[in-house]
């Protein structure tokens, strides 16, 4: 089966195309990098032909509202488009748990991009996920000096090799709607897993934990973003994956 695998190169994409290679599968890797851009479209075309499922890991880490709502609902109209052109017979897109009640920002986009993968021409599946053992780091990227301020995030990390891995199986299965969320093992506060990377990296940075105002503070605050009970449940806990070659030191 060819898989083509938006936004291949990051963080969960290039997972993807690892788990995709692994199981037999032909991966097309689609990202910026290689001359691909979904938003605009260029390269589109030729990168989705012959492509059975298309795997939409794409992502754009702001805090904008504005911006994410451009990224995500351009690049899914647009895959959407070229991908019922040349035949796509299922399209996986992944999203993040508990977002219906955070409806702003970069979750209220994510939203919008879910009810266009649901409305689509193309039968679909939604594979929700909790934030990724990586997001500690990205937070960490977006300020410099030797204080880092990191939001208050109540949440149940997971390893973005396993996502990678639900979702060739998903893509495998058929289109399914929207199918169980994934949450890693353990509770987390984002605060605590930047201490604990700056730690392991030997860097001497200090955190403070700062809780963000307004429906997007109180969102991530509150614990909404650590899934359900009834959510499937990874195995990789954060100290594990700091200790593996999948964390690259900053």
């Amino acid at each position: 089966m060819r898989i083509a695998v938006a936004g291949g190169t990051g963080t969960v994409g290039r997972h993807v195309v690892r788990a995709a290679s692994e199981a037999g599968h032909e991966p097309a890797v689609l990202a910026r990098s290689l001359g691909i851009n979904v938003v605009t479209g260029q390269g589109i075309g030729g990168a989705l032909a012959g492509a059975d499922v298309v795997v939409d890991a794409t992502n754009l880490f702001t805090l904008s509202g504005t911006k994410a709502r451009r990224f995500f609902l351009s690049g899914t109209r647009t895959l959407m488009d070229a991908g019922a052109r040349v035949g796509v017979q299922h399209y996986v897109a992944l999203s993040i748990v508990g977002i219906d009640a955070i409806n702003t920002s970069y979750y209220g986009a994510k939203l919008g991009q879910e009810r266009s993968v649901a409305a689509g021409s193309i039968p679909h599946t939604i594979a929700r996920a909790a934030q990724f053992h990586e997001f500690s780091a990205q937070l960490l990227g977006l300020q410099r000096g030797p204080i880092a301020a990191i939001p208050k995030v109540l949440m149940r990390p997971v390893s973005a090799r396993e996502i990678g891995d639900r979702l060739v199986r998903l893509a495998e299965q058929g289109p399914a709607g929207r199918v169980q969320d994934l949450v890693g093992p353990h509770d987390e506060t984002a605060a605590d897993l930047a201490r604990r990377q700056l730690k392991f990296d030997g860097s001497r940075r200090k955190v403070i934990e700062v809780r963000l105002p307004g429906v997007y503070g109180k969102g991530l605050a509150s614990g909404l973003l650590r899934g359900t009970p009834d959510a499937l449940q990874g195995t990789i806990t954060f100290d594990e994956w700091l200790a593996s070659e999948d964390h690259l030191p900053r």
